[in-house]
């Protein structure tokens, strides 16, 4: 469940940017607490009011605000970048699947296969697209497998896109990251990446 820890291309792309978040805030709490100890520093010589007001206009405008305002402007238009890599592109080679969120279940179909329904795991193959079609029969539930990709709203009445892909063959663990009841914290799934063989396997049993 570690988003730190990717086995997907959209995994990868979200455990950089929040390296890089963490580098940035990082960078700022240090200038932080730089510059609170340096204030508590005692001030032997007095270089007139012309320095002082130079040194006000360095600490506070500078490192004060402009440092602060760079980095986070920084990070602001490199997660807007990532966002849109992230979008679900046409591709060729793309699979598309359903799932369908409910109290407390999650129920998936597949276009490969018409009348196929799986519940509690989603089958994919393993270095292929999945375009999961996430809804919602209820209330708001949200579609999260963290080693995979990042999560979305499963909302009622309404379809959002969410696309996936597994590096190599496995089993992926996912959860419903919103709150839905009483039943929520029993309200996971998991995800089988099946090999090429694998998958055509799958999918000529027409059963998991």
């Amino acid at each position: 469940m570690s988003t730190v820890h990717p086995a997907g291309p959209a995994a990868q792309v979200i455990a950089t940017l929040w390296w890089v978040m963490l580098a940035g805030a990082t960078a700022i709490f240090a200038l932080v607490m730089t510059i609170l100890v340096l204030s508590f520093r005692p001030r032997t010589t007095h270089d007139g009011p012309q320095d002082d007001d130079r040194d006000h206009r360095l600490w506070i405008y500078g490192l004060g605000l402009g440092f602060p305002l760079a980095v986070l402007g920084s990070l602001l238009a490199y997660g807007l970048i990532v966002g849109e890599r992230l979008l679900p592109r046409p591709d060729p080679q793309v699979v598309a699947v359903a799932a369908e969120g409910r109290q407390w279940d999650w129920r998936f179909r597949y276009d490969a296969l018409p009348g196929l329904v799986t519940d509690g795991v989603l089958h994919i193959p393993a270095g292929r697209p999945v375009d999961v079609h996430i809804t919602s029969v209820d209330v708001i539930h949200s579609f999260w497998v963290p080693r995979l990709a990042g999560k979305l709203d499963a909302v009622p009445g309404h379809v959002n896109v969410l696309r996936i892909e597994a590096d190599a063959p496995g089993q992926y663990a996912g959860v419903s990251a919103e709150f839905n009841g009483t039943g929520y914290r029993r309200h996971d799934f998991a995800v089988v990446a099946h090999d090429a063989p694998g998958w055509a396997s799958f999918l000529s049993d027409g059963a998991p």
